[in-house]
């Protein structure tokens, strides 16, 4: 077996015994990735030069000293500014910056061995859930390269299915890790606001006309891999406080590679293949479903039900436009003309908000959260899909219609996952299967408040079951 085809534990372990060295590794990616990047487009900007300097500063240390990720390549997605490499945001207007400072999430990740090597593609400022933009163009799935493979976390996605990456970064406010990782047939994890840190470490991250990521609580980074072990390693590799960052907390007592072992399994189990607030395809919710019945053999209960989700259309939309307005508005004043026409429109949206408007959805949020919480009293897990249709055409910009429901807006597809959202739970999305075209179809796994050692070791034992994992990594498959 190659380097290439090893999960990130076993990479880890051979770095451990030394048996295989970061500089080894990042050799094996950089032929991975001349091989088949050309053909989908996932790591527009490589920085091997800063990784290989990075890997022999690292190796010098002890190997106890090290950190968990013991020098294993990482991928970083475009939204996230790496210290001297190139970072675009997916805009023209930031095309050729290049920060002097990390986000403090970087920071974290390579404090704990990992080794920037790539920054992955995404949409103009993680706006929208396909992966193209006016610098680098569309990354396209794998699976079949006429397709999407969603976003905003698209270019992550891709390149862990595809090889050219053990690990990789994403963040998520609208389902941006989990849409992706349902297209391409990996692993997203959506954690606690606040698990991971996130924004600038220092002065020269940031430009100073853009913010960072939209500011607000609604938006995470978390982990993506191939599966649920790596994924637990690199969420350890991932957290914990950061000054920059005063809402991102301490790391829990253990690790969660420790917790996916702990054999937790849930009793009480709820699926539901549209919350009652949107249309699903039906070989979706059919895939779903009966992915769904894993859990009945593991001895739980699995029911059709839900929260009231009812108004969480109107606390999403409201939030996400005063988030990208802060972040963005003065881009809008001064480089109208290089943005795309779906970010305009969610910039623009925010200056019919009221104050009266923000006290009703904050008042709703309250409502909809003691809902949620209450749910999750009753049951250990809530099931989904993860996104309510298989990859579509790539030069498709958004869904604007599902099973004869038309959208009003470039977003509302995606309310399956914001739903999830509006509560701040954590949520995952596994593979869940395949549709009759051979196209992936992604799990939603979510749970209640802060509990994700709970809600990984539930997606472990489902990964286990469904033997989907082993699937990846792929060559691209042209369509």
């Amino acid at each position: 077996m190659s380097l290439i085809q090893k999960t990130a534990t076993e990479i880890v372990e051979m770095l451990v015994k030394e048996t295989v060295s970061p500089l080894d590794l990042l050799d094996e990616l950089e032929k991975r990735i001349a091989e088949v990047d050309p053909v989908v487009n996932a790591l527009p900007t490589l920085c091997f030069d800063r990784a290989r300097d990075n890997a022999k500063q690292l190796m010098a240390k002890p190997v106890a000293e090290r950190g968990c990720l013991c020098g294993l390549p990482v991928a970083v997605k475009d939204l996230d500014p790496v210290a001297g490499v190139r970072t675009t945001w997916g805009s023209q207007v930031y095309k050729d910056f290049v920060p002097e400072a990390s986000d403090c999430m970087v920071d974290i990740i390579e404090a704990n061995g990992g080794i920037v090597y790539a920054k992955t593609n995404t949409p103009e400022f993680g706006a929208g859930a396909n992966t193209f933009n006016e610098v680098f163009g569309a990354t396209v799935n794998p699976w079949n390269t006429s397709k999407s493979c969603a976003g905003s976390s698209g270019g992550s996605a891709v390149a862990l299915a595809t090889g050219m990456a053990w690990l990789a970064t994403g963040s998520d406010l609208g389902g941006s890790l989990r849409n992706p990782a349902s297209f391409c047939s990996i692993v997203g994890f959506r954690p606690s606001p606040g698990r991971v840190a996130h924004g600038p470490s220092a002065a020269g991250a940031y430009p100073e006309d853009l913010g960072g990521m939209p500011n607000t609580p609604f938006a995470v980074s978390g982990p993506m891999a191939r599966n649920v072990p790596d994924l637990a390693l690199f969420l350890d590799g991932m957290t914990g406080h950061h000054p920059s960052d005063p809402l991102s907390m301490p790391k829990e007592r253990g690790d969660y590679v420790e917790a996916i072992q702990s054999g937790w399994k849930p009793k009480r189990v709820a699926y539901s293949a549209d919350f009652g607030i949107t249309p699903v395809d039906p070989e979706v919710a059919r895939i779903t479903e009966q992915a769904a019945q894993h859990f009945s053999d593991m001895g739980a209960s699995v029911e059709n039900a839900h929260p009231d989700f009812s108004d969480m259309e109107e606390i999403f939309q409201v939030n996400r436009a005063m988030a990208f307005y802060v972040g963005s508005k003065q881009l809008l004043e001064n480089k109208r003309d290089l943005l795309k026409p779906e970010l305009i429109w969610n910039i623009e949206k925010a200056r019919d908000v009221s104050m009266d408007d923000i006290e009703r959805v904050e008042l709703l949020r309250g409502k909809y959260i003691q809902r949620a919480v209450e749910f999750f009293n009753d049951y250990d897990l809530l099931l989904s899909p993860a996104t309510i249709v298989p990859p579509y055409p790539v030069e498709q910009r958004f869904v604007e219609s599902c099973n004869g429901v038309e959208f009003s807006n470039y977003v509302q597809w995606l309310s399956i996952a914001y739903a999830i959202t509006n509560t701040g739970f954590p949520a995952i999305s596994v593979p869940a299967g395949f549709t009759d075209s051979e196209l992936p179809v992604g799990l939603q796994i979510c749970a209640g408040p802060r509990a994700e050692a709970r809600l990984l070791c539930a997606a472990a034992a489902f990964e286990q079951a469904s033997g989907l994992a082993r699937k990846v990594p792929i060559d691209p498959i042209k369509g």
